[in-house]
């Protein structure tokens, strides 16, 4: 695969190694135990031992800190550690904060990992309980007295202005759930595995808050995942073939704040997936037309068919339409709404797999995958490519 890259970071790292846990909605064993195990998963994948690793990259969000993952793993001296803010935003970012620490010769070995018990401990669909006052903090001020408490909420704003802008309906949003459930019913690892659903079962779903149904909002999960990355050329002495970082960016737009940015000039798109969409396309020389599998964070439906719009995979009210006609293979794994939600941390294993071949619903000769984190928020994203 020859590509164009005008940045230094594109081609010089690679993802050797992908573990989870088993998701489900009650673990039964602690956070740092998730992460733990994840942690390890990977490395067994990698061919690597906790002793190869000098790197750690998790979520600020994370409750298991990098050096307590690092003792409890068995792993020694680290040289390189750090953390993303903005939830599920930072999915992607670990990776691309590996690949600097790998490329700049910070670090050999990163293991970028995520662990919750967030279905069984602190649920993050019941929205705001208790915030101690601070600078972010204070803009949901302008919020919580109108009600506007939850997730589903803040991001059913924008979708009725999506809905209204474009003249369309909520069973538009439907699309994306079916997809995403009929990928997760041939997936064993998946906690909806052999549950497949209509767009007639999308509309009987109940209201969360209009316009959205049970069925656009993602599911609650107790798990770990874990990636490995290193060089592309360590990547080529380990078993499996590497999966190329081939770009990756975070952005964050204009007026942003965390999933609330309402006084903004419009609703109907994501400006901080534009960020990162110009530089993913500029860095890598591709376009649209050039990824064959499209694995796009889906904590509701609304914000996928906004990405595929920023993305330029087709226009602005046409992603409905686009998903409904599979003109693109989306979410192989079942995404967040089907197979788990991971702060995305998923979503990037599924892309690996799709490179390496080894998707239960492998789209054939997948050499490219795009892939991007929480949206709402400011967000990160990547190309993951085949080798040569």
């Amino acid at each position: 695969m020859s590509i164009r890259r005008a940045d230094s970071l594109g081609g010089k790292a690679a993802v050797v190694g992908i573990g989870a846990t088993e998701f489900s909605k009650d673990s039964g064993r602690s956070e740092l135990k998730l992460a733990v195990e994840a942690v390890r998963a990977a490395l067994d994948d990698a061919g690597l031992t906790p002793g190869d690793v000098d790197g750690l990259v998790t979520f600020t969000m994370d409750t298991s800190p990098e050096i307590t993952v690092a003792q409890a793993a068995g792993i020694g001296e680290l040289s390189f550690f750090s953390r993303i803010h903005y939830g599920g935003g930072a999915a992607c970012a670990t990776v691309q904060q590996a690949a600097l620490a790998v490329a700049s010769g910070i670090a050999d070995v990163v293991v970028c990992y995520r662990a919750f018990n967030e279905r069984s401990g602190r649920r993050f669909g019941s929205g705001v309980q208790r915030r101690e006052p601070t600078a972010e903090g204070a803009a949901l001020g302008w919020n919580l007295p109108y009600g506007l408490l939850t997730p589903a909420s803040w991001v059913a704003m924008a979708a009725q202005r999506y809905l209204h802008s474009y003249g369309l309906g909520p069973e538009v949003f439907g699309h994306v759930a079916v997809v995403d459930r009929r990928h997760a019913a041939r997936n064993p690892a998946a906690y909806f595995h052999g549950k497949p659903i209509t767009l007639a079962d999308h509309a009987a779903s109940r209201w969360i808050v209009e316009p959205l149904r049970l069925l656009d909002c993602c599911q609650e999960t107790d798990g770990g995942q874990a990636l490995v990355v290193t060089s592309v050329e360590r990547a080529r002495d380990l078993p499996r073939p590497p999966a190329v970082i081939v770009a990756a960016a975070q952005g964050a737009g204009r007026s942003q704040e965390q999933m609330t940015s309402f006084y903004r000039d419009g609703l109907t798109g994501l400006p901080e997936t534009a960020v990162v969409a110009r530089q993913l396309w500029r860095t890598s020389g591709l376009s649209p037309a050039d990824i064959d599998v499209g694995i796009l964070y889906d904590h509701f439906t609304p914000f996928v068919l906004m990405q595929l719009e920023e993305f330029g995979f087709c226009g602005p009210g046409e992603a409905g339409a686009f998903v409904a006609a599979d003109a693109l293979p989306l979410n192989t794994h079942g995404g967040q709404l089907g197979e788990a939600y991971l702060h995305g941390m998923n979503g990037i294993a599924e892309a690996v797999r799709q490179i390496r071949g080894t998707s239960v619903n492998q789209v054939a000769g997948a050499a490219r995958s795009l892939v991007t984190a929480g949206t709402g928020v400011p967000t990160s994203g990547l190309v993951i490519g085949a080798d040569g």
